[in-house]
């Protein structure tokens, strides 16, 4: 009977203390290329913790095969310089016994080898968890980055990754989620929600660390939102306040999530103003975060007058104009401005705005009948439009006397009647002596034919008829009276009937208002004086201004019950005319069209602006999925719906089959790129964390 073979008995390396002056870095250390921690924070760890791993060494023998008494270092190179540089420093003795194995027999160069490939590599999470625990016994972020060489910020985003919810670091141990995916995950701190969204992701297109972002945050209002910047973070986190973070990307600040709370704040914020812009003593204010667009249509606006400086500031104002000037001279002609100077013009630039926007004095008897609108800005500052006069609050106006010569109501008459001589006319007045009134109906025949004759004329003089309607116009919409002239002429300025959300604060609507406010400053106060302005104005000042108030006038709405084509069609012609493009003041969002149409006509869109097979990839979502996800592929394609599009303009959706394959293709390339960044970690990464030393 065979007996049984015995498998050999494995003999392991001895180990011994042997001193730092008898090892020398051996030549058959396989790596050549640096990588991680450098040596100069290897030292500082071995000298705060010790060395955790010895070296392997191997006997150095001479020609006849003798041991020396020293010893190779092919394995552990780094360690081995650390400690170099510890002597050097002469903050480790020569003689200091360093743990190694002695190896003997074999090929250096395979031990080398050995000991860095069959190294495991610590797994990302198991370094966050071993933050976190530090941090639990009692180390400050401080201390853990000082220990491992890292920054604070690190630390920060380590224990934020290891307070994720323990489900979904369960899945991303098991290599179910990329580290991306999980920082994502990190900008909510509550573990029910977090596994909320992830089951949604589950059966979203869209997996990537942005939507993961933007559905964890909906709802919630972002610090740069006007209502977050008019109260200020810091007050609302002290009235008890949650603001989410993301340590890993730009944040803007973070969002705000107690909406909640933002409202009651912004409520009692504004209201406090309110009371002290009431007691100015406007008969009544109006008070919201914000208002429709053209609310103030139809109110007469103040011409006030700016408050006028005091001697100080007027030489405070002419320091700083001098100081600009000079820097301009000083680099003008210079590529770029060096840093500090390009600062300090900015810095004198606001300074010399805000003497430009001084606030305005009003007459007494004026403010007594006006009031004020008072609402947050875009950029989160008080808004505050003061002087509107309601048309039930304006004074008076005294009837004409008659005996004046002046017949109220004649410039209609001859208006509507060339020949100037109505059915029902008064008789002549009887002879008497001395010089009596001329008869109203003389009156109406003489300015009959002084308005032909003034018709004849203005129609052989191009520019004064120009001036004459822009004046009318003006007067209709910076003045009270639109009836100071003579001519017929009517302007009527839409207003929306529905609040269409965002709509006072988008880029248009911003760009008209200061426009408006531009003009108001530049026109004459009393309009009386308005006819002999426009005449000093250059044609060009003319032409901006007149181009300003007729555009008041624009109505493209399309309105149910009132159904316009041809003006609709007008608007087309006119759009084509100055070349619109509404894509740089418009974008599709969930809010603003996606989620207000049918699956249908969000998968159109996204089939125009990126191609079929991106429509394809979405159609199985449910709307409110669609509408989001549709949001991602759509933005910066510059894609519109119809009614926004200008006919002459090419779109995306105006792309032949050919153009729309080269996006397709480019959407898969991005898709591949997207994906090859979602590795865990990169190997400098990890290494840069490695808890133990090498």
């Amino acid at each position: 009977m065979a007996t049984a073979r015995k498998k050999p008995t494995i003999t392991l390396s001895p180990s011994r203390d042997i001193p730092f002056n008898q090892l020398v870095l051996s030549q058959s250390n396989v790596r050549r290329i640096k990588a991680g921690v450098s040596v100069e924070e290897l030292a500082e760890d071995i000298a705060r913790r010790g060395i955790l791993q010895g070296l392997t060494v191997r006997p150095v023998v001479d020609e006849n095969g003798v041991e020396t008494g020293m010893f190779e270092v092919p394995a552990g190179g780094r360690r081995f310089r650390a400690l170099e540089l510890l002597v050097k420093q002469k903050r480790l003795a020569k003689t200091a016994p360093v743990p190694c194995v002695v190896r003997e027999g074999g090929i250096a160069e395979e031990d080398s080898l050995a000991e860095n490939v069959q190294r495991a590599p610590l797994h990302p999470l198991d370094q966050f968890r071993a933050f976190l625990t530090l941090r639990e016994k009692g180390q400050s972020e401080e201390e853990v980055a000082a220990a491992f060489f890292v920054s604070v910020n690190v630390v920060k985003q380590r224990l934020k990754l290891a307070s994720v919810s323990p489900v979904l670091l369960d899945v991303y141990a098991e290599d179910g989620m990329t580290l991306a995916q999980l920082e994502a995950f990190t900008v909510s701190g509550d573990h029910a929600r977090q596994e909320q969204v992830f089951e949604r992701l589950k059966t979203s297109y869209d997996k990537s660390s942005y939507a993961i972002r933007r559905v964890l945050t909906e709802g919630a209002v972002r610090a740069t939102d006007k209502r977050a910047l008019f109260i200020g973070t810091e007050a609302y986190v002290e009235a008890g306040g949650t603001v989410l973070r993301d340590l890993f990307e730009g944040d803007d600040g973070g969002w705000l999530q107690d909406v909640a709370l933002v409202d009651q704040m912004v409520a009692d914020k504004l209201k406090a103003e309110s009371e002290a812009i009431a007691a100015e003593g406007w008969k009544w204010t109006e008070v919201a975060p914000d208002f429709a667009y053209g609310h103030t249509y139809g109110l007469r606006r103040l011409h006030g007058e700016p408050v006028p400086l005091t001697a100080e500031e007027e030489a405070t104002r002419d320091a700083l104009k001098a100081e600009f000037d000079r820097l301009v001279t000083e680099h003008e002609g210079a590529d770029e401005l060096p840093d500090e100077v390009d600062e300090r013009l900015g810095e004198l630039e606001t300074a010399l705005e805000a003497f430009d926007e001084r606030p305005l004095s009003f007459d007494a008897e004026e403010i007594a009948r006006a009031g004020a609108f008072i609402s947050i800005a875009g950029d989160g500052r008080l808004r505050v439009d003061r002087g509107y006069v309601r048309p039930e609050d304006e004074a008076s106006v005294e009837p004409e006397n008659a005996s004046d010569g002046e017949a109220t109501g004649g410039g209609a008459s001859a208006g509507n009647n060339a020949d100037g001589v109505g059915s029902d006319a008064a008789p002549e007045p009887e002879e008497d002596e001395g010089l009596s009134p001329i008869s109203d109906r003389l009156m109406t025949e003489l300015t009959a034919h002084r308005t032909l004759g003034l018709r004849h004329a203005l129609g052989e003089h191009p520019d004064v008829a120009f001036r004459a309607a822009l004046h009318v116009l003006t007067l209709k919409v910076f003045y009270q009276y639109g009836s100071d002239s003579c001519l017929e002429l009517g302007l009527k300025t839409v207003s929306f009937g529905v609040q269409v959300p965002g709509l006072n604060d988008s880029v248009s609507a911003e760009a008209i208002r200061a426009r408006h406010e531009s003009w108001t400053k530049a026109l004459p106060k009393d309009s009386a004086d308005l006819w002999d302005a426009l005449r000093e104005w250059d044609s060009d000042s003319r032409a901006a201004l007149f181009a300003h108030v007729v555009s008041l006038s624009v109505n493209a709405v399309h309105e149910a019950g009132n159904r316009r084509p041809r003006a609709l069609a007008h608007a087309d012609q006119v759009a084509d005319a100055v070349d619109l493009d509404m894509s740089a003041r418009w974008k599709p969002t969930v809010d603003t069209f996606l989620g207000r149409v049918t699956k249908a006509r969000i998968l159109q869109a996204v089939a125009e602006a990126k191609g079929q097979r991106a429509a394809d990839r979405i159609a199985h979502l449910k709307k409110g999925d669609m509408a989001t996800e549709a949001t991602t592929l759509l933005n910066g394609t510059g894609w519109l719906p119809e009614p926004l599009r200008t006919p002459a303009r090419e779109t995306v959706a105006d792309m032949s089959p050919v153009e729309l394959a080269v996006v397709e293709t480019a959407e898969v390339a991005d898709e591949t790129a997207m994906a090859d960044d979602d590795g865990i970690v990169d190997d400098d990464d990890v290494a840069a964390m490695t808890i133990a030393a090498e």
